[in-house]
């Protein structure tokens, strides 16, 4: 299994005091070293982390690949088209959320969908979903034309009892084994931290799991680099 990285929480620290520091970038180069397999940022339509030419920085800077979390919205669509990432995941997006809630309606929202892998894919940039554990959004998923899906595993995160967990962890299981009968890649992420990982990095159709916060928490404590190779024990069963 592999692990990205989100930045996010890098780009939050520096915005709060102005300046650069600390440098989303930088930040990205030391979590590579220490053994991640990709990086993830997410370009908000208000910039509230990540900004346009950290973006640009990324792209030019680090060595494995770029996963841009972004709204399928014309904007934001056209500097991914323009900056040309690995691979866009597109997520729901609400102006007053603190972190992505939720998987994206791919049945609501399929035309739309359609249009913004179709322009993606014009660029060559794989198209990753965030989605529920649900059937029918991994069906539409597929008939929309992604690449693959991102398997949300808020509410797996977020059980009180050992029960819940298990329940949604096997849910999580099914679905990734439906989405790949049908094609998809499946990567899953949100809310993963040191304490739910193995469990889920035990499903082997899971592909890569992208995690933020709770590295990023770890890191103001044990360093960056740390707080990476750490994790990649738990991800990959070694050490980086």
């Amino acid at each position: 299994m592999r692990l990205a990285i989100n930045i996010d929480h890098i780009a939050t620290i520096r915005n709060a005091r102005g300046g650069n520091d600390p440098d989303p970038v930088k930040a990205a180069r030391i979590a590579e070293k220490a053994g991640a397999d990709g990086i993830v940022c997410h370009l908000r339509e208000d910039r509230r982390h990540i900004r346009d030419r950290d973006v640009e920085r990324l792209r030019k800077s680090i060595r494995t690949k770029l996963d841009l979390e972004m709204a399928a919205t014309p904007e934001i669509i056209g500097i991914a088209r323009r900056i040309g990432p690995e691979f866009a995941t597109l997520v729901p997006e609400r102006r007053q959320e603190l972190t992505t809630e939720g998987g994206l309606d791919v049945v609501r929202h399929r035309e739309e969908l359609i249009r913004a892998v179709g322009q993606l894919h014009e660029r060559d940039i794989a198209v990753s979903l965030f989605v529920d554990p649900v059937r029918r959004q991994i069906d539409a998923s597929r008939e929309v034309g992604a690449d693959m899906i991102e398997i949300h595993t808020g509410e797996y995160a977020n059980a009180k009892t050992q029960g819940g967990k298990r329940r949604r962890l096997e849910a999580i299981r099914e679905i990734a084994r439906y989405a790949r009968s049908l094609g998809l890649g499946v990567n899953a992420g949100h809310g993963l931290d040191y304490a739910n990982i193995r469990p889920l990095a035990a499903i082997r159709e899971i592909e890569e799991v992208s995690i933020g916060h709770a590295i990023i928490a770890h890191a103001a404590i044990v360093g960056l680099g740390a707080a990476v190779r750490e994790m990649c024990v738990f991800v990959k069963g070694r050490r980086s």
